[in-house]
């Protein structure tokens, strides 16, 4: 019964921006790690942003001071703001929960970056 439900993804053109949002729910939220991953055809899956329990965040150099990642505890969500967006950001955005040995992930969402 856990679901990790991500929304927010669509076509934007280059230099755009997008909000991801990821709903989740039979997990204790504020206790995971929470991260967005992507996947781009014929590309391994990447880490793209984390953020822990206690608020540390995590970026690769493809995205950071593009990217912002946050949470809302009370809301069990967790989000992935995408500014000055190129078409290599192209790409299924994955949401991730993690707790130890414990992972779980969402079906993805579809972002593409083109003119």
């Amino acid at each position: 019964q856990v679901q990790l439900v991500e929304s927010g993804g669509g076509l934007v053109q280059p230099g755009g921006s997008l909000r991801l949002s990821c709903a989740a729910s039979g997990i204790i939220f504020s206790i995971y790690a929470m991260a967005w991953y992507r996947q781009a055809p014929g590309n391994q899956r990447e880490l793209v942003a984390r953020i822990t329990k206690g608020g540390s965040i995590n970026y690769p150099d493809s995205v950071k001071g593009r990217f912002t990642i946050s949470r809302d505890n009370a809301k069990n969500t967790v989000y992935l703001q995408m500014n000055s967006l190129k078409p290599e950001d192209t790409a299924v955005y994955y949401c991730n929960a993690a707790l130890g040995y414990v992972e779980y992930w969402g079906q993805g969402t579809q972002v593409t970056v083109s003119s």
